[in-house]
């Protein structure tokens, strides 16, 4: 069996998203650990070719871990709707197209939903997955998982957050992604739920990377 190996020293966050960045290192910035982004190294984001998201996050924190010769860690995320077989899946972030608008990228799909007749919250189901991945030079990898249930509202609420965050209203909650504090979307305990999908994915590379 492999064994997990700690994260130490300086860490590469191999992604140019500067929302994913934000709350990486966020979610480092407790446990010590020293985070660069590959947009400050300089380093280019690999075509993204995988057919899932673990696949893709792998992709990405095994060429920054390469280039970088540190450690990278590297996260594939994205809005997977139910009514939509699943779309828009691994194309979330290309949904929105080179301009970044998640506005429409919103708007295309509350106009799918309702050409399918999905106007109830049960026809509206939605989850959000993050894959996290830690690469070393050395090829060693780390991988997990994390995902949040909940429906898509229409129209967006809320200011907060980045990309699909204020038409998705997870489980058990009020207010959408859009309308919580960062706190209240991704922070964990004791000061918060760990309720994002980064979140919870998080969680489980902490337990197994991460000391204290």
């Amino acid at each position: 069996m492999t064994q997990h190996r700690r994260i130490t020293g300086k860490l590469v966050i191999a992604t140019h998203n500067p929302g994913k960045l934000a709350e990486m290192r966020e979610l480092l910035a407790p446990h010590g650990v020293e985070a660069v982004s590959a947009g400050e190294l300089g380093l280019r984001g690999p075509e993204e070719t995988g057919d899932s998201f673990r696949a893709n996050a792998r992709i990405k924190a095994v060429a920054a871990a390469r280039a970088a010769e540190l450690p990278a860690f590297a996260d594939d995320s994205g809005l997977v709707v139910d009514a939509l077989d699943g779309a828009p899946g691994i194309y979330s972030a290309r949904w929105a197209g080179e301009s970044k608008d998640f506005t429409a990228a919103m708007t295309r799909i509350e106009r799918l939903l309702q050409e399918r007749g999905a106007t109830t919250p049960p026809q509206r189901r939605a989850h959000f997955i993050s894959a996290l991945c830690v690469a070393w030079p050395d090829d060693h990898l780390e991988e997990v998982e994390g995902r949040v249930d909940g429906a898509l509202v229409w129209p967006p609420r809320g200011g907060a957050g980045f990309g699909y965050d204020p038409a998705f209203l997870p489980d058990g909650h009020s207010r959408t992604f859009g309308e919580m504090t960062s706190t209240e979307k991704h922070g964990l305990p004791p000061i918060g739920l760990g309720l994002s999908h980064r979140a919870r994915a998080f969680v489980k590379l902490a337990e197994i990377c991460l000391a204290g």
